[in-house]
């Protein structure tokens, strides 16, 4: 009996859709797919029609090619559907690949999630000033936001994930915000801070681990809370980021819980999965344990 795909791609993402197109073909075929069906994002969706549509054929597997945003939209479509997500990194970050141990080399990820097992991991359902929606990575306001929004698409097609280091030189004085956090049902908490990240899982590019103890399916979401006082002090915190056993200290401190909320005293940038949102002042994940089904190494 023979299975059926469907590969949703973001066409800007790959130097040459065509040769893509045949790769891919040829790896599912040989793995006993047939009649795959391709789908491509557009400028105006980055992959909710697609999912849905690949639900609607009730394909055995969804590849889904494109940055975080384009793997973002995919997953938060395909949670709960049973329909398994192969991930093959086409962007800058490639974090939910980096962090399922995925190659960032389209062949070895072809071979690696056709080929590999079926895991299960937490989504995360976000909502706050009329948002709603789910994660499979990170969410954050403030500097983490600001980094994002100041590293356009063109720099990053250029120098890759180093736009991200340009971008953070550049916000390095970003200002203080003032969060209430709320993790479960305990009392609140008050901080002054440069960033709130909330995360699914744990490793950034270059294998900064942010959250260290994250892991996309503990049944459990990480919270960091990074707040140097003065530009000099983020040399140590940068190295408080690489160096574990000097993770927590004065100006960077972590949560675990089921429900994470954080209120900020006004309006800020937000971010989800690398892709700059709406302002506002509210991000409440909740996470949805299991619910997505993802080929791994």
């Amino acid at each position: 009996m023979t299975s059926r795909a469907a590969v949703i791609l973001n066409p800007i993402k790959v130097a040459d859709p065509d040769e893509f197109r045949g790769k891919v073909d040829s790896a599912l075929t040989e793995r006993g797919f047939d009649d795959t069906l391709w789908l491509e994002t557009t400028e105006d969706d980055a992959g909710t029609t697609m999912a849905r549509r690949a639900i609607e054929e009730a394909v055995d597997l969804v590849v889904v090619a494109g940055g975080d945003g384009t793997v973002r939209v995919v997953c938060a479509e395909l949670a709960g559907t049973g329909i398994a997500v192969a991930v093959l990194p086409a962007g800058t970050g490639n974090l939910l690949a980096r962090n399922l141990g995925i190659s960032l080399d389209l062949d070895l990820a072809l071979t690696e999630t056709l080929d590999g097992t079926e895991q299960r991991i937490d989504s995360v359902r976000i909502e706050g000033d009329q948002l709603d929606d789910r994660f499979v990575v990170m969410a954050g306001l403030g500097l983490d936001a600001a980094i994002i929004a100041d590293a356009p698409d063109g720099v990053k097609k250029h120098v890759g994930w180093a736009a991200y280091v340009v971008s953070t030189v550049k916000n390095l004085n970003h200002p203080f915000v003032r969060v209430e956090i709320t993790i479960d049902d305990q009392p609140p908490v008050r901080r002054r801070a440069r960033t709130v990240v909330i995360g699914n899982v744990g490793t950034l590019q270059a294998n900064i681990p942010l959250l260290p103890d994250a892991k996309p399916d503990d049944g459990v979401i990480d919270l960091v809370v990074l707040a140097p006082r003065r530009v000099s002090h983020w040399p140590r915190l940068a190295l408080s980021l690489v160096v574990k056993r000097m993770q927590e200290g004065r100006h960077i401190e972590r949560f675990t819980g089921r429900t994470i909320q954080v209120k900020a005293a006004t309006t800020v940038r937000r971010e989800l999965d690398g892709d700059e949102i709406s302002d506002g002042r509210i991000l409440t994940a909740t996470v949805d344990p299991a619910a997505l089904l993802v080929r791994v190494p």
